[in-house]
């Protein structure tokens, strides 16, 4: 992992400025993706990160490749941290170990607190920190996970989810079925294809209350693309289009399927919770039409709309670096033995104790 003389001055630094300021390393690895991410009171120092990307038509991640980057980021466990924040989960297995097992490590080398931080948490109040929102309604959309939350007593409760796959997920298996590239990612490969097409498919429109249903989408667009592109009635660039268009009745433009699912029961929550500001987070949050649709609709009702780019969307380290130090203030600390990962652990799970 290539370090900057930046990063290199931050990691050596006097003894009169070390002892004036107070970092924190958040550890994230929750699927195809590595970082380590350090924090000073709020400003993020330094943040990189590395990502697996598989070839065409193939989804698996190989975590042997990024052993050696995980052994070179050694070097930032410096004296000068007060603790380190692991990514606990939800995510895959193997990059949550992976992750977990360094940054135990790391901390018992140094002898400093550790603390396990929900993924989806990290997510939030990495938004909250970089957007200033204050109390937003809250779209998380990335690759393993869909919901719209809101915060209420002590707890970030989930208003609607996905009842089957996530959108990220369903945008990354259409990109394996017709092979599209996989650098810099699925989903915005498909954006970029969507731009070109122009035959539109008619796609299911699954909406269940405040839930939200990928699969029914997917499994049809599979098979069309099977049918179509091997009949020649369609490009892969109109399949793509289709995926992200549909005709709307409530609004006079083209509007994406999935996305127009999604802004429908971000604005039910809103409703709900009396709201004026939303925010998008998660590695599909930076998808710029997503935020243009979201916008339209908090526009139309006097909200403002908060999101951020890819440096902070997409799973990232100073995300459980911000969300660890702010339950690390609130008095929350996990001892060693309770430091155990878990694939399935839902936002609405962490006790808010750093919120009034």
């Amino acid at each position: 992992m290539h370090l900057s003389s930046q990063h290199i001055a931050f990691l050596f630094p006097t003894n009169s400025f070390l002892a004036a300021m107070t970092v924190v390393i958040g550890f994230e690895g929750s699927a195809n993706k590595i970082g380590i991410g350090i924090i000073r009171d709020g400003e993020v120092l330094s943040n990189p990160r590395r990502t697996y990307i598989t070839p065409p038509g193939q989804g698996k991640a190989d975590l042997l490749q990024f052993t050696g980057d995980m052994s070179k980021c050694a070097i930032l466990h410096v004296k000068m941290t007060t603790c380190y924040f692991n990514h606990q989960g939800p995510g895959m297995g193997a990059p949550l170990v992976t992750v977990a097992l360094v940054a135990r490590t790391v901390a018992q080398l140094w002898g400093k607190p550790l603390l396990g931080v929900n993924h989806c948490i990290g997510h939030i109040e990495m938004g909250r920190l970089i957007t200033k929102a204050n109390n937003p309604t809250v779209l998380y959309v990335s690759g393993g996970n869909t919901q719209v939350i809101a915060y209420s007593e002590r707890r970030y409760r989930i208003f609607g989810e996905t009842i089957d796959i996530a959108v990220g997920n369903c945008l990354d298996r259409f990109a394996r079925v017709i092979k599209i590239s996989n650098d810099p990612s699925p989903g915005y490969n498909i954006e970029q294809m969507a731009k070109k097409g122009s035959q539109y498919v008619e796609l299911p429109y699954t909406v269940k209350g405040m839930d939200v249903s990928f699969s029914g989408i997917l499994s049809y667009i599979e098979e069309a693309a099977h049918k179509m592109l091997s009949s020649g009635q369609c490009s892969a660039e109109d399949l793509c289009f289709s995926l992200q268009y549909c005709l709307a009745l409530t609004r006079p433009s083209l509007q994406e399927t999935v996305f127009s699912m999604l802004v429908e029961i971000t604005e039910r929550a809103m409703a709900h919770c009396g709201s004026q500001e939303v925010l998008i987070v998660g590695g599909v949050g930076c998808n710029l039409r997503l935020q243009e649709m979201m916008g339209v609709m908090c526009k139309e009702r006097g909200a403002k709309l908060f999101a951020t780019d890819e440096r902070f969307c997409i799973d990232n380290g100073a995300m459980i670096a911000q969300a660890g130090w702010e339950m690390f203030r609130s008095g929350q600390v996990t001892e060693l033995e309770d430091s155990w990962i878990t694939q399935r652990y839902r936002t609405d799970e962490v006790e808010v104790t750093w919120r009034e």
